[in-house]
């Protein structure tokens, strides 16, 4: 049994080194889906005023509650997310050298890293509703080389044989979900909505990408195809593409092209697209492609176990948070709902506790005689 100033010690520096940790990781969750460089500039700006942070004003936990959530130099208000993604990315550090220490305690770097995606990963996902690729595949990559690293990730001896189950592991979880993605779209993959009268729509680029509008609503043309065989039908009562008008028509959109008929239009060449719809079919996913490409990260760190109770541990929260939102009278909320949040969830439940649910389980459904 370890002293008592050694737990302390070893303990109050997991949570610093997390909480700290958990300032970069603010910067990654906002420049990532941006498409802006973790590194340049070095130090963190305010989003209103891009006023660089001295250090002072950039301490963990400290300086939020110092400054009272705001920019030291406009006075505009700090989202209270920097300080609570510094505070739970130091109480999952803390969490994890309890875990793993005193006898385990190599697992405490490889487990920090992938706590620290999960919170990447699940930030970007509830905000932009993706999870990057240098998370997903490159949490792939590093947990492929930590298992070859440390063979205690696998639960191996032999350095090789570590990394063949990481792999198996990040198989297991591509696979499995990739199935999922291809089923559903084979059985949910269209949605038909008839509108109770004809409502106007316009077609309006919008720099690489476009917008649709119907009625008051607009989306994102990009958010409708995520595949190239994705089709947008619409039963148009009146259209006028280019000045050129038609008359009950069926616009059946691609992802770069649309069509009336025999006659095919590029979408580059559309200067102007306009009518009005009586009825939409609209493509869709069971479930994003990056959720595939996360549960293989997962899979690659913790093994192929892991995959299987990550994926049942977060369908069952993701389920109990959906029906929560429609008997709260909000089911807007629950419309489009990020899975990468819920697998992450699921991971961690398998981190701290998931071999012992499972043994309870176990001996709950088949009690020795």
């Amino acid at each position: 049994m370890p002293p008592a100033y050694y737990v302390y010690l070893f303990s109050a520096f997991a949570f610093v080194l997390g909480a700290s940790i958990g300032s970069f990781l603010n910067v990654c969750i906002y420049r990532m889906p941006r498409d802006l460089s973790v590194n340049k500039p070095r130090r963190s700006f305010c989003p209103k005023c891009e006023y660089q942070i001295p250090w002072w004003h950039n301490i963990p936990l400290v300086s939020w509650l110092v400054l009272c959530g705001k920019c030291a130099n406009c006075g505009a208000p700090i989202r209270f997310r920097y300080f609570g993604v510094e505070l739970l990315t130091g109480l999952l550090f803390l969490g994890v050298w309890w875990k793993v220490s005193p006898h385990l305690w190599v697992l405490a770097f490889p487990y920090w890293i992938l706590v620290s995606l999960f919170v990447i990963a699940t930030f970007i996902d509830f905000e932009f509703f993706i999870i990057p690729d240098e998370i997903t595949w490159g949490g792939v990559v590093a947990g492929v080389l930590l298992s070859l690293a440390i063979p205690t990730m696998m639960g191996a001896n032999s350095y090789l044989v570590a990394a063949g189950w990481s792999l198996v592991g990040a198989a297991a979880g591509y696979f499995l979900l990739w199935g999922v993605v291809e089923l559903g779209k084979k059985m949910f993959g269209k949605k038909r909505v008839v509108l109770e009268k004809p409502e106007p729509f316009t077609w309006t680029p919008d720099g690489e990408d476009a917008v649709l509008q119907i009625g008051a609503d607009k989306d994102k043309w990009s958010e409708f195809f995520a595949r190239e065989s994705d089709r947008l039908v619409m039963q148009c009562r009146t259209v006028e593409i280019n000045q050129e008008e038609f008359e009950d028509v069926t616009l059946v959109f691609h992802f770069n092209r649309v069509t009336i008929g025999q006659k095919t239009w590029d979408l580059d060449d559309v200067r102007s697209l306009s009518g009005t719809v009586k009825e939409i079919t609209i493509p869709r996913e069971a479930m994003g492609f990056g959720d595939v490409k996360f549960i293989a990260a997962i899979g690659a760190f913790l093994g192929w176990k892991a995959v299987l109770f990550t994926v049942m541990a977060g369908s069952s929260f993701g389920a109990i948070i959906g029906v929560a939102t429609i008997l709260l009278g909000k089911r807007e909320w629950s419309a489009k709902i990020p899975f990468g949040p819920y697998l992450a969830l699921g991971a961690l439940v398998w981190m701290f506790a998931g071999p012992e649910i499972v043994a309870w389980y176990l001996g709950f459904v088949q009690p020795a005689v």
